[in-house]
């Protein structure tokens, strides 16, 4: 699993996501109003709007407010006008950044990325200096044990993915964007429990970080995630097991 998943699931893990949750909350919202104002505001016709919906359903949103973004997306209530950018950089040791983000005022944005990134000792780059890192696929990591790997590998195989890697204490899964509900679904239904599950940028390759980079490097996630304007950040750093326990502790 690379980098930016292993901290997801840690996060997850020891509830820092419920200690967050109206900032997860705030973020969701965001992605599914410029997904209705782009696409629609049906979920059947919309994949965009229909991989947020199912986001928020995971936490826990309330309905009412899943409907109120969509129809400020559509325009049929009145909301803010964000506006969506790519933003890419390099964090501590080389690590390569890639950065989505919603804002209503760019200037601010860039502003507070760069000054975030200058803090942790890395710098945010030009665009196009590693988005060609990164390939969008689904990724689902299954916790190992008590995992037949030959049994998930036919299920996962069977519902349309394409690899099963073991990835430590994982087993991650990954598909084309298009396959992941589908693949997540049949996993689901064959007893499988995923400790990740996303449509995310997957690294073709990661830099291993160790000390006071990798410190760095988990400093710097944290603030980025922090931040009201962005969305996602992938990066392609890795880092042992024990001591991401151990930092994010």
């Amino acid at each position: 699993m690379s980098g930016h998943s292993k901290w997801s699931t840690i996060k997850h893990k020891k509830g820092a996501a419920d200690a967050k949750r109206g900032k997860v909350f705030t973020k969701i919202i965001k992605e599914i109003m410029v997904a209705a104002r782009f696409g629609g505001g049906d979920v059947n016709a919309n994949p965009r709007l229909r991989t947020a919906v199912l986001a928020a359903k995971a936490e826990n949103m309330p309905r009412d407010n899943i409907d109120r973004a969509i129809k400020k997306g559509t325009g049929e209530l009145e909301g803010v006008n964000y506006e969506e950018f790519t933003y890419e950089g390099y964090g501590p040791g080389g690590v390569a950044m890639l950065l989505e983000v919603l804002t209503d005022n760019k200037n601010r944005t860039v502003a507070d990325v760069r000054h975030l990134f200058s803090k942790q000792n890395g710098n945010l780059g030009e665009a196009g200096c590693v988005c060609w890192m990164f390939e969008k696929k689904g990724l689902i990591s299954i916790d190992k044990k008590g995992v037949d790997e030959d049994r998930l590998m036919e299920v996962a195989l069977d519902a349309g993915a394409l690899d099963v890697n073991d990835a430590g204490k994982d087993y991650d899964v990954t598909t084309p964007p298009n396959a992941y509900e589908e693949v997540k679904k049949k996993l689901e239904e064959a007893g499988f429990k995923s400790t990740y599950a996303e449509v995310t940028m997957v690294p073709q390759n990661t830099v291993r970080l160790s000390g006071k980079e990798a410190e760095q490097m988990l400093r710097l996630m944290e603030a980025l995630e922090d931040s009201d304007d962005v969305q996602k950040v992938y990066a392609n750093f890795d880092i042992a097991d024990e001591e991401m326990e151990r930092l994010s502790a």
